[in-house]
């Protein structure tokens, strides 16, 4: 017997429908491109969205095209994510730092037939429009005085939508329709493409909102302003410009501004409450909080994901009145799949213990499944023993890739759980524990040696800034340990100092055989360390001796 209850298909557009009506107070603030910042409510958003949609219908834009963006974080960008998806389009966010090749290639299989593009990045399009479509249009994401010079043909994005009907008749889209595209950086072949559909993104936004809603902290007048630093580019900001809101939270896009000092003062003037991103930018906004002497009056709350953050970095936004939500997940899951939310029995611990939780990777949000096998594919025990492969299922799980079969099988196993290529361990408690990325741990005589917890001992000596761990070959002990390291302060600590430092946590065989010091360490495009290219730079390495 199934139930009596209506069924209404889930959809992007109705989100910002309800915003509007429900929150009408809150919106998005911005820094523009241009240095301005300028402030729109979800009521106005939402009609300069019905607007665009118009714009959109009058360039031949059907159900099912893709329009790309190429864009910073600001309040046009948000404005194509709804207009888009609310139309039947597919909503396709590209990456501004990949390679040529790889922009080249996602554009041509994406068949993009509009791109969005950010005046800062047009220098871009200018060097590779040969190698794009012929037919493929370009919209500047400006108003009319800020539009730049270009040899390339383009149209101003609000001379498109100026003139239109703020109202717009949307079409009841089936629920399971595509809506937003977003490609893997990747580090070996192709970028691959996930698809994600109303369904999925609703959902997504709901569980997000559910999970980390209630934990987000409010100013005096009651209201949650959030700083995405994570980029609308990449898997839709983790989901933040459907969650935000659906749960009246303002919006505040720093555009541009992404370095330390220019964070800092739109933290402190918006009154930022809670901030969202990768480990590398918090690097940047605590130096900035060091030279300022306080952090910005507002913040309280920093979500931290794309990689493992350092214990060290969240001990230090800890004490400092700064709350560590540390997460995991990945594009093909939209990308959130555990949250940092603590039980009050962590909240409850001495510090020490408490970070010890902190600096794990979470607990599963609601929808989302956990597995972890061994190499015959046998189900593991959650018992915060085991270690495994990860495996992940859930409604805003990918099934498969976009106009790719070879990686679809690949990707998911014969019960039909998409492997992530990462080794972990689940306690009973439900804590997710990210070993390494298969790839990245290091073998030395047959044992496994962690990258993360190497980097995570070596992170909290004071002499270094940031680091990363590889194995390098060995002719004796298969691989071995080698620390690629920027200094924190002029003097260099020396390898038998770091040694010692982390010899707390390892055994010896297990510590790192040399240390080499660079400048910086190289980025993939998503701002993690790119070890890819780290083992590159080391392929002549030659190792020294270690007593």
């Amino acid at each position: 017997m199934q139930g009596m209850m209506m069924h209404r298909p889930l959809s992007i557009i109705s989100i910002l429908e309800y915003a509007a009506e429900a929150h009408a107070g809150s919106g998005i603030v911005t820094l523009e491109t241009h240095g301005e910042v300028t402030r729109q409510s979800y009521g106005e958003t939402y009609q300069r969205v019905g607007q665009l949609a118009h714009a959109l219908k009058a360039m031949g834009i059907d159900p099912g095209d893709r329009v790309a963006t190429l864009a910073w974080n600001n309040r046009r960008h948000f404005e194509l994510y709804y207009a888009i998806s609310g139309i039947g389009g597919i909503c396709h966010t590209i990456n501004p730092r990949l390679s040529a090749e790889q922009m080249i290639y996602i554009v041509n299989h994406a068949e993009d037939r509009v791109i969005f593009v950010d005046a800062t990045f047009l220098p871009i399009l200018a060097a590779l429009r040969e190698h794009l479509p012929k037919e493929l249009r370009i919209v500047v994401m400006a108003d009319h005085d800020h539009m730049p010079d270009t040899e390339l043909e383009v149209f101003c994005y609000e001379g498109l939508i100026d003139g239109q009907k703020t109202t717009y008749d949307w079409p009841e889209l089936d629920e399971n329709t595509a809506a937003s595209l977003c490609y893997t950086s990747g580090t070996t072949g192709n970028p691959k493409g996930a698809l994600y559909s109303h369904r999925s993104t609703v959902l997504h936004a709901l569980m997000v909102g559910t999970i980390l809603g209630p934990a987000l902290p409010s100013g005096d007048n009651g209201e949650t302003n959030i700083l995405p630093v994570v980029p609308l580019f990449h898997v839709n900001a983790w989901g933040l410009p459907y969650a935000a809101p659906i749960i009246g939270a303002n919006l505040v896009m720093p555009g541009p501004g992404l370095d330390g000092e220019n964070l800092w003062k739109l933290m402190e003037a918006e009154n930022v409450g809670s901030a969202w991103g990768v480990p590398t930018v918090w690097m940047g906004l605590l130096g900035e909080i060091e030279k300022q002497g306080r952090k910005p009056a507002a913040l309280e709350d920093v979500v931290v994901g794309g990689s493992a953050a350092p214990r060290s970095m969240i001990e230090t936004f800890e004490k400092m009145g700064v709350n560590v939500n540390h997460a995991w997940g990945m594009t093909e899951m939209s990308p959130i799949g555990t949250h940092g939310v603590m039980p009050p029995w962590v909240n409850d611990l001495p510090f020490d213990e408490k970070m010890n939780y902190k600096q794990l990777q979470g607990r599963r949000c609601f929808g989302v499944d956990l597995k972890i096998v061994d190499e015959e594919g046998n189900r593991q025990p959650h018992d915060g023993e085991a270690i495994g492969e990860l495996f992940v299922r859930g409604n805003a799980v990918v099934s498969g890739y976009f106009k790719n079969e070879e990686a679809t099988a690949a990707a998911l196993d014969a019960e039909g759980w998409f492997g992530t290529g990462d080794v972990a361990s689940i306690g009973k408690d439900g804590f997710l524990t990210i070993q390494d990325r298969a790839k990245d741990l290091i073998k030395s005589g047959g044992e496994w040696i962690s990258s993360i917890d190497l980097e995570n001992a070596a992170m909290s000596h004071p002499g270094i800034a940031n680091c990363a761990a590889i194995g390098v070959a060995h002719p004796k002990w298969d691989e071995r340990p080698v620390l690629v390291a920027v200094a924190a302060k002029d003097t260099k600590p020396s390898l038998d100092e770091l040694r010692e430092h982390m010899s707390v946590h390892f055994a010896k065989w297990q510590l790192p055989d040399d240390v080499v010091w660079v400048d910086e360490l190289p980025l993939t495009a998503t701002g993690k360390v790119s070890k890819l290219n780290l083992r590159k730079q080391l392929a002549d390495y030659k190792h020294p001796e270690v007593a």
